[in-house]
């Protein structure tokens, strides 16, 4: 089967990606550096790196700690800001023949309103609302865990922009199924999920947390099942289309995700350690679909029989 075939091409919210398979939000930089290694052309679509109304430089470093089938980071939203990415970075994108995503974040439900306004008229195909960071003193998690702060986000974000809007859910919640609905109500398109989950790791030596935040989020292959099970239970909840996340690193995950109820999938931590992990999992859900005689991806989601 051809890997860039149109079997593989999904619909989220009235975006056509070629392919389900897209670059997860602060894995992925602006796609700068993986354009030297491949074709951007070859990913349904790139997750820009979470942005603010104003540059950030993030927390101070350590900020990156591995950990056992995984990794913990407290980057803090560190970025340019909205002005700089749109005269350095978009115009670079542009050319790249694929799918963008804004990510956006800010401290207050108006500063996400103001930063959706700004991108409403410039060529980014979908924003995605990140209410779900937990390296940030302000704004990022506050907002995703719970119904209330989650739906007051989107509904000013929604007011603020015509663009096909996505949530992006945080696990660091007791019933992420009612965020879903709540998020849904206030006039989302779709909801991507999980972020990462709320972790630490101490240096026994000095007995400090080895990132200078403290905690950090967790992600990698040790979140799968924590991001299979929440994609399982938002979609069953929502009648909005899921992009599942977490801890993605094979062909045979994203088809676990796809059955859980995902209408596609990014990855992130997987591209670390493989640059060339996405294209290996489009390949392979490719080559899973001509196996198994299915038509179309879209013919796996939601398709679980459970227990």
């Amino acid at each position: 089967m051809d890997k860039q075939s149109s079997a593989l091409a999904v619909t989220v919210a009235g975006v056509t990606f070629r392919n389900p398979v897209i670059a997860a939000s602060g894995t992925f930089g602006f796609g700068r550096e993986y354009a030297k290694v491949f074709d951007l052309s070859g990913l349904g679509g790139i997750a820009l790196k979470g942005m603010t109304l104003k540059s950030r430089s993030g927390n101070p470093s350590p900020r990156v700690a591995e950990t056992p089938s995984g990794m913990l980071n407290c980057i803090g939203l560190q970025n340019p800001g909205v002005e700089y990415f749109l005269k350095n970075e978009l115009p670079f994108l542009q050319k790249q023949g694929t799918r963008l995503i804004s990510n956006i974040a800010g401290d207050a439900p108006e500063d996400y309103a103001a930063l959706a306004a700004r991108l409403d008229g410039e060529p980014v195909d979908m924003l995605e609302l990140n209410i779900s960071c937990p390296n940030v003193k302000t704004g990022g998690m506050a907002f995703g865990v719970t119904c209330e702060g989650a739906a007051e986000v989107t509904r000013a974000v929604r007011a603020a922009t015509k663009k096909p809007l996505c949530v992006k859910l945080s696990p660091n919640v007791t019933d992420i199924a009612s965020i879903a609905q709540a998020v849904e109500d206030a006039g989302a398109d779709a909801l991507s999920l999980i972020n990462t989950l709320l972790g630490m790791r101490i240096d026994i030596r000095t007995r400090r947390p080895i990132l200078s935040n403290n905690v950090g989020g967790l992600s990698g292959p040790a979140v799968f099942p924590v991001a299979l099970r929440c994609v399982w239970q938002v979609a069953k909840a929502v009648r909005i289309p899921v992009i599942g996340m977490g801890g993605i690193a094979t062909w045979e995950d994203a088809v676990q995700m796809f059955l859980a109820g995902a209408s596609a999938v990014q990855v992130g931590t997987a591209t670390f350690t493989d640059p060339y992990a996405m294209l290996a999992i489009r390949d392979g859900l490719a080559d899973y679909l001509e196996t198994e005689h299915i038509a179309h991806i879209s013919e796996l989601t939601g398709q679980i029989r459970p227990n």
